[in-house]
Formats: C-alpha cells, sequence, structure tokens
C-alpha cells in the first residue's frame, strides 16, 4: 500500500477488504447451497459452522482508526469503519509497527470500552443511522420462510450506547460532533385536499344511495314451496321499490280474487303476458270465504291456513304456491312472460293519460292496461272507532287472514266474543265460534248483537230470518236482537259494553261486522268518478272506467244490462268481473251478462245458494218442501262443509207435505191454525228445503235456494229470461222439490 506508513489508513482499508470478501464468501455458500439443491436443515448446519469459523478469527479491538471510508452498496451508504470483521494475521502485524506510545494509548481505550459492541471504533449517533446488519444476520434460504438467526449478543440500551461513545470521542479526539440537523421544511396548507375528500366522499354517498345501496341486501327468494308455512316471514316483497319493473303490460292494482282471475283470463288470450299485480297486504293472492266457514271446522292434524273440502281432499286458502308466481325484478326477462305480485306497496294514483302507476313512495310505473281491483275495506262503528287505545286493541275487523289468526290465537280458554252485526260475515263467524271443536274446548261464549229483528233481515224475508234466528240458538249463539251499544269502556280485563236499554255486557273481545265500503281512494287521486248511490268506481258494462283502465270486483260500479247499475260484494261476483276485466283488457270487448251468486252456512239445518237481486225489501214468493229423514241425517252428519257435501249427494224427496207459498199464504196459514203448538211445528217443519223468488215489476229478479243444491243453472236460466210468470209454484217444480220417491215410482210402474 502507498500509505503503508500510515497505521489508521491501513486499518480502514484492510478492515474494507476483509468486510467484502466475507459477504463474497458467504454469497458464494448461499448459491451454492441454491444450485446443489441441498436440503434447508443441511444448508442450515453448514451455515452455522461457517459463522462459528468467522468469529474465530475477530480482532479484539484495532487501535484508534480516525478516518472513515464510506462505500455505496445497494443504494446505501454504509461506514465499514463500525465493522470489526479483520483476520487475525493482518492484526498481529499492525501491532508489530505500533511504537509504545501508540500501544499504550490503545490499551487504555480498549479499557474503557464496553464489552460485546459491535464496532471497532468510536460511534456517534450520527453513524448508527447509517448502521447495516453484521454480515450472516438477516440471511435467508430461498425455500425455507424462516430464517436462521444470527448468533446472540449481548442487548445495549441505543440511548445509552450513543451518550457514552459521544463523551469518550469528544474527550479523547476533540473530534467534531454531528453537524447542526438541516431546517425543517416549510408546513404544507392541507386545505385543498381536505375540501377535496369532503366533495368526493359527498358524491360517493349520492351515488351509492341512488342505486339502492342503502336499501338493504334484497330480501332472498323464499325457499317454502307453500304459503302455509306457520314461520313464514310476513313483510314487503321486494324489499325496495326499485326492483319493480319499470314498464309492464298488464298492471293489476290489488292481490285478491279478482286480481287473480283477470290474470288467469289474459293468460289464456296472451300466453307470454307479463302481469305485475301490486298489493298492500302482506300475503299472496288468496280466497276469503273460508277465513269465517271452513277454516274454524279444521281438525288438529290439518297444516295451518288449509281446509278440508266436502270429498275429504285438503285445500290451501291460497291459490297458488309460492313458485308459479315470478320474482318482481325479473318479470322484464321472462321469456314465457308470468305473474310477479309485490307485496306491500301501496298505488297513490293513476296517471290515466300517461298511462303511469304512482305508488306511495313515488316509484313510478308505466302500463299498458291497468285493473283496479281493490276491493272493500270493513266499516267500523264510530263508538269503538274513537275508543282509547286500551279497547281498539280488542276489537277486531274481520276481513283478512291476519285477522283470522289474531282472532284464533287470542280466544283462550273461557273467552267471551262480542260479535255486531246480524248480516252474513256476523251470522257465519257466531256460528261458527259456537259450533266448531276448537272452540268448544276452550268453552268460548258467543253474542251477537244487531239492531235488526233477525239474522239476515236485510236478505231474507222476516219470517225466515226469525226462523233462521231460532236455529242460531240452537247452536248456542246467544242472540240479542234489536238491540245496539251505545259505550264503551275497558274495565279491568274486561270490555263493558253498555246497550241502548242500560244493559251491561261483559266481553274479552268485539268483532264488528257491519259491513264494509269499497276502496276508492284512487278516485280522488286520479279524477276517477264513483256512483253516489251505490258507491264504488262508475265503469260501464265492460267494466272500462277511461281508456285501457277497468275495474273488477268488490270496488266496481257496473252497469248490469238486465237489472241496472249494481255493486255487489261476493266471492263469485269478484271471479265473474275479474275474468270479464282480463278477457276486455286484451280486447274482446265483452259486456257483463253473467249472474254471479253467493252462498252460505249457518249450521246443519240452514245451507244456501243465491244469486240475482237479493233484498228483503223487495216482494217473494217461497215454495218450500220437507227434507227427507235420510237427508236431514246425511247433512247433520257432515264433518266438513254441510252444503257442499249435500250438494253432492243423491237424495230423494219427501212431497207428502208441501207448504203454501209466499208471506201473505204463510200469514193465512198461522191465522187458520186453531192450535199454537201445532203451528210451531208445522212452520219449522216447512222450511227444511225450497226456493225464494224476489220480484221487481213482477218480475224475478233473484233467487235463494234453501237447503236445495245443483241446481244453480236452473237459477240462473230462469233470471235470464227476465219475464213475468203466473205460476211460480210450477217453476219450482224445475228444482225437483216435488219429486216422489224413487220406491214409489218403480210400484206404480208394476
Amino acid at each position: 500500500h502507498p500509505h503503508a506508513a500510515s497505521p489508521h489508513l491501513t486499518v480502514a482499508r484492510t478492515k474494507q477488504i476483509n468486510v467484502q470478501l466475507a459477504a463474497t464468501i458467504e454469497i458464494c455458500f448461499v448459491k451454492t447451497c441454491k444450485t446443489q439443491n441441498f436440503s434447508p436443515v443441511i444448508c442450515a448446519a453448514m451455515l452455522s459452522v461457517s459463522r462459528v469459523a468467522v468469529r474465530n478469527v475477530r480482532c479484539v479491538r484495532p487501535a484508534i482508526v480516525r478516518a472513515r471510508r464510506h462505500v455505496l452498496a445497494g443504494g446505501f451508504t454504509q461506514s465499514f469503519g463500525s465493522r470489526r470483521w479483520i483476520s487475525l494475521k493482518v492484526t498481529h502485524g499492525l501491532r508489530a509497527k505500533e511504537t509504545v506510545s501508540d500501544r499504550r494509548r490503545r490499551h487504555e481505550i480498549e479499557e474503557n470500552v464496553p464489552e460485546g459492541l459491535n464496532s471497532s471504533v468510536i460511534i456517534t449517533p450520527c453513524d448508527e443511522s447509517r448502521r447495516i446488519p453484521m454480515m450472516g444476520e438477516l440471511i435467508q434460504f430461498p425455500n425455507d420462510p424462516s430464517p436462521y438467526p444470527a448468533p446472540p449478543r449481548r442487548h445495549v440500551p441505543i440511548n445509552q450506547f450513543f451518550k457514552e461513545t459521544e463523551q469518550k470521542s469528544i474527550a479523547t479526539t476533540g473530534g467534531p460532533t454531528c453537524p447542526p440537523p438541516p431546517p425543517p421544511p416549510p408546513k404544507q396548507s392541507y386545505t385543498g385536499y381536505i375540501l377535496g375528500a369532503i366533495a368526493l366522499t359527498a358524491g360517493g354517498v349520492g351515488l351509492a344511495y341512488y342505486n339502492g345501496l342503502f336499501d338493504g341486501p334484497p330480501a332472498p327468494t323464499p325457499i317454502d314451496t307453500s304459503k302455509e308455512d306457520p314461520n313464514r316471514k310476513k313483510q314487503a316483497y321486494p324489499a325496495s321499490s326499485k326492483d319493480l319493473p319499470k314498464h309492464v303490460p298488464y298492471l293489476l292494482i290489488g292481490g285478491g280474487t279478482a286480481s287473480i282471475a283477470a290474470f288467469r283470463s289474459i293468460r289464456v288470450h296472451d300466453p307470454k303476458a307479463k302481469v305485475l299485480m301490486i298489493t298492500d297486504e302482506l300475503e299472496m293472492p288468496y280466497m276469503r270465504p273460508p277465513l269465517s266457514k271452513e277454516l274454524w271446522f279444521n281438525p288438529a292434524e290439518t297444516e295451518p291456513l288449509k281446509f278440508r273440502q266436502w270429498n275429504g281432499s285438503e285445500r290451501s286458502i291460497f291459490y297458488e304456491p309460492n313458485d308459479y308466481y315470478i320474482d318482481p325484478n325479473k318479470l322484464s326477462d321472462a321469456p314465457n312472460g308470468g305473474v310477479a305480485v309485490a307485496r306491500g306497496y301501496g298505488v297513490h294514483r293513476l296517471d290515466v293519460v300517461d298511462r303511469k302507476a304512482i305508488l306511495t313512495d313515488g316509484t313510478e310505473i308505466a302500463y299498458d292496461k291497468c285493473l283496479i281491483a281493490t276491493g272493500a275495506r270493513p266499516k267500523n262503528l264510530p263508538i269503538f272507532q274513537s275508543a282509547p287505545r286500551a279497547v281498539r286493541d280488542r276489537v277486531t275487523l274481520f276481513k283478512s287472514v291476519h285477522d283470522f289468526e289474531q282472532l284464533s290465537n287470542q280466544l283462550d280458554d273461557g273467552s267471551r266474543v262480542a260479535i255486531i252485526g246480524g248480516g252474513f260475515l256476523g251470522s257465519e263467524l257466531a256460528c261458527a265460534l259456537s259450533k266448531s271443536e276448537q272452540t268448544r274446548q276452550k268453552r268460548v261464549e258467543v253474542f251477537q248483537l244487531f239492531h235488526e229483528g233477525g239474522n239476515m233481515a236485510k236478505v231474507l224475508p222476516e219470517y225466515l230470518s226469525s226462523w233462521t234466528t231460532d236455529r242460531l240458538r240452537d247452536e248456542g249463539v246467544k242472540v240479542w236482537p234489536k238491540t245496539q251499544v251505545k259505550a264503551v269502556e275497558l274495565q279491568g280485563t274486561k270490555l263493558k259494553l253498555t246497550l241502548v236499554d242500560d244493559s251491561v255486557l261483559l266481553v274479552d273481545r268485539v268483532i264488528v261486522a257491519v259491513g264494509s265500503e269499497p276502496n276508492t281512494d284512487l278516485a280522488k287521486t286520479s279524477g276517477l268518478e264513483v256512483d253516489g248511490k251505490n258507491g264504488g268506481f262508475l265503469v260501464d258494462a265492460e267494466l272500462r272506467a277511461r281508456s285501457n283502465v277497468f275495474v273488477a270486483g268488490d270496488a266496481a260500479c257496473f252497469y248490469d244490462t238486465k237489472f241496472g247499475r249494481r255493486r255487489v260484494e261476493h266471492h263469485d261476483h269478484a271471479i265473474v268481473s275479474g275474468r270479464l276485466a282480463g278477457e276486455n283488457m286484451v280486447g274482446l270487448n265483452k259486456p257483463y251478462t253473467h249472474q254471479s251468486m253467493f252462498w252460505s252456512d249457518l249450521g246443519p239445518r240452514i245451507s244456501y245458494e243465491a244469486i240475482g237481486l237479493i233484498d228483503s225489501s223487495l216482494p217473494t214468493v217461497a215454495v218450500f218442501a220437507k227434507r227427507t229423514a235420510e237427508e236431514v241425517a246425511r247433512v247433520a252428519a257432515g264433518n266438513d262443509s254441510d252444503k257442499l257435501q249435500a250438494a253432492n249427494a243423491n237424495v230423494s224427496v219427501d212431497v207428502k207435505n208441501v207448504p203454501v207459498a209466499g208471506e201473505q199464504q204463510m200469514e193465512q196459514q198461522q191465522e187458520a191454525s186453531s192450535e199454537p203448538a201445532k203451528k210451531d211445528e208445522e212452520l219449522e217443519d216447512s222450511f227444511d228445503k225450497g226456493v225464494i223468488f224476489y220480484l221487481r215489476e213482477k218480475k224475478v229478479v233473484g233467487m235463494v235456494l234453501w237447503n236445495v243444491f245443483n241446481r244453480m243453472g236452473t237459477a240462473r236460466k230462469i233470471l235470464d229470461q227476465h219475464t213475468e210468470y203466473d205460476d211460480l209454484n210450477e217453476v219450482a217444480k224445475l228444482f225437483n222439490l216435488h219429486e216422489r220417491p224413487a220406491e214409489s215410482v218403480e210400484s206404480e210402474a208394476e
């Protein structure tokens, strides 16, 4: 070396050479392990032996080295003055050339330096920032995720190390200290970044809200195939109105019988029709008559919301299972069409000019044809409507499947129920609650209160209404006619009903069944006409309210080509009018000519079917006959619907006692009878079966078939003729009331 006389430069240069040599040896060793495919265990063992050998050639401490040389390795400035990897041979050679004074100075310094430090010179904090790990500390094999640790070293706190070394450096060498740190850069203003971040966040939130990300995840597709599952979730579906189609060819407002009948009629003439049904109920389309009849007589093993028909088979009140309907958000893409039901949504108004339906939340749905089938809502009495909340919670307006489930769950053992109303619904519920097995086991006590003189007084003639009231009393119903409730209050856990005669009735629950009124809220917001006399949307004979807008079911006040303007609230009318509206929505333009019918069951002795105009204010003529003992026994033994079972039974009629016809003739017979007991017995036997004709201008406009079944086709033909008859007894023969038993006919033939 040209500067061999300077021990300081020689030591520094020697350290640099040894460090580079050691690094080269270990790099070559690692590459050899990789190329020779040695196992990680063998390589780790060999590397450990190599490190032990390297440690044996470390010197004790060199003399004071003031000169430092820095090299750039891998982009980092490194100080080799802090390494102590020098060979033992070079160290001994340097020490031989030292003078006595230098050797004495070196021993003094080595005695003051702490042991275990990994530096051969005096280190300052400036140098420590440039320190790199010693060779072999962090070497890792390529295929081994776990590094082989370096030999342990005694830990020295870094703050104490900097303090001690800096003091020794200044005391012994008098060298300069670290240069002052550079001044901090000027603070940058972040106002623009903050404003930009706020604007970006607001834009992202607005975009997410527009895309419906805050509406929650969509409701999962129901996996059950039947709505009869008692654990089904009752919630709006779909979860967001944004999932509804923006345009549909056929829009049906309402989820009842009329809507399902209209859809079926549309599919007959348009097999790939796409139909959207919107209902404010949370149920799929279902039939309502079993709610007050068959469902109460279900055996214990029958599934909920299923009932047994006359032939013993079970049937659900829901028209179709869940998988029959299409998901609303898939309706537009359905290649073969179908019907989708949006549950829990209401239509606020119709834009009949632009053909749009606006939902209550503002969502717009365009349509080509629209049907309004909103049905009717039950009426309430003002005395209950204005009562406190605690009283209203015990009052039921019986209309929906939810009302049925709630009432059946709230009937406890020994409950007392008051039914307000003597019409179809009130009389059917009174009979069902007093007669069904489940209510009898709970010892439910039923009271029926109404202001008329007897049950069904607005439909049946007075004498037949009184007779019907007696039969309901025989079934266990406590009937209180000609009375009304004038006050109600909560007395403990009971409802205290004060009647017009100041008598008091304590009950647990009250069912209000005083009729219904059509849902015509859309008329006010959509500019549609409402009939002032009958109520309901005013439509023509084709059930059209406006161009491309039709009305069917209870909400339609239609023009009957035979009987004039009418509004009917019966199940069969919903089917007939819904079917006709569906046919006219596809362009058939048919008028309303078919007469609908209705039926009712009030115990084993009262089952009737009716058609046409049935109003007790009209003149009536009745023809009755006695039922045979076989017929009475068959009907009385029925466990299901008495009407349906009797309608499908082949029975004969005993005609040896044919009563008089008409109300006047009945009064004459009562006056002519001298024995009251015999008269009552004759009257009771007189109403076993018969036909009641309702007249207007001496023409038959309606008929009630009293315990007579399978003759509705004959009754419809008589109404279609719309003519005046001289003798209705002869007309009654068409219903086989006077048919002789088969045994008598065979004996005469012999």
